[in-house]
């Protein structure tokens, strides 16, 4: 009897402990990462990844999102990089509250050295506006960026502002006339920061009114997905030249593992060329 129960705390102890260490191996992996990419490239690395994290103890799934500890994160590591250094920065994130996203991309600005953006996946919303701080914005082909425009609520800015075009004041509710005048304000002040961004890293000045009219007017919904080519098209210097350690950071930030997972594969590059009939299997080929 006291052998089961001994080992009933030790696969206690162990299952609780297991998450540390796994996290602590993450922590150690993706840090080798870094400082390989920062050697090849002589830059100052950071990542601002945003996944569904899990927590240890309850495997509760937690959103992340840009808030105000990650721009304190990030103007740390921009103080602590030499003003000529080049800052590398992996962009990975849905959005999130515009003033940590407006300190990161100021502090951007203000940086002295080359800075890049590297958007692996998507780069939303906030995400977006730090992008436009960078001097060479780096896409995977499939990547995508979004508009910037504020959102009050559930509402977005344009859309509330529009109901003021559309229907006599005296018919509108003073609650809404409320709304409408703050996201006229909102509407203005995110034009505004959106060219100072562009025209503080050297964009000229027909740029800045193109790319703060065109992201923050409300044209879009503002889940749009800007791709590269319409980046492109929109001004924006964009590059699809993504180092492969972006690639190996994103792979040691893993998805909460679920029961039943909606996507499978082989983990295995294969090659380019399908196997000729009567020919030999080479390793890595197209399966057939």
């Amino acid at each position: 009897m006291d052998i089961f129960f001994s080992l009933f705390w030790l696969l206690f102890i162990l299952s609780a402990v297991q998450p540390m260490l796994q996290q602590r191996w993450l922590e150690a992996a993706r840090q080798r990462v870094m400082r390989q990419m920062e050697r090849h490239r002589q830059s100052r690395v950071i990542t601002l990844i945003h996944r569904q994290e899990t927590m240890a103890f309850l495997g509760i799934p937690i959103s992340r999102f840009i808030d105000i500890e990650d721009s304190e994160q990030v103007l740390r590591a921009i103080r602590l990089t030499p003003p000529d250094m080049p800052i590398d920065l992996v962009l990975h994130t849905p959005g999130g509250l515009v003033l940590a996203a407006e300190q990161i991309a100021e502090a951007l600005v203000r940086h002295k050295g080359k800075v890049t953006v590297f958007v692996p996946h998507y780069a939303m919303s906030g995400g977006t506006l730090i992008a436009l701080a960078a001097d060479e914005i780096v896409m995977d082909e499939n990547a995508v960026l979004g508009p910037v425009d504020p959102q009050l609520g559930q509402y977005p800015a344009a859309s509330i502002v529009k109901v003021l075009e559309m229907k006599d004041t005296n018919e509108i509710d003073d609650q809404t006339l409320i709304m409408a005048d703050i996201a006229q304000k909102a509407l203005q002040q995110v034009w505004k920061t959106v060219y100072g961004i562009v025209r503080g890293r050297g964009g000229s000045e027909e740029l800045a009114r193109t790319l703060a009219t065109a992201l923050s007017s409300g044209q879009w919904t503002h889940d749009y997905p800007i791709s590269v080519q319409e980046a492109r098209e929109l001004g924006l210097n964009v590059s699809t030249d993504m180092p492969r350690e972006v690639y190996q950071l994103m792979a040691l930030y893993p998805q909460p593992a679920q029961r039943r997972p909606s996507v499978q594969y082989i983990p295995l590059p294969y090659d380019t060329g399908r196997r000729q009939p009567g020919s030999k299997p080479s390793t890595g080929g197209f399966l057939s």
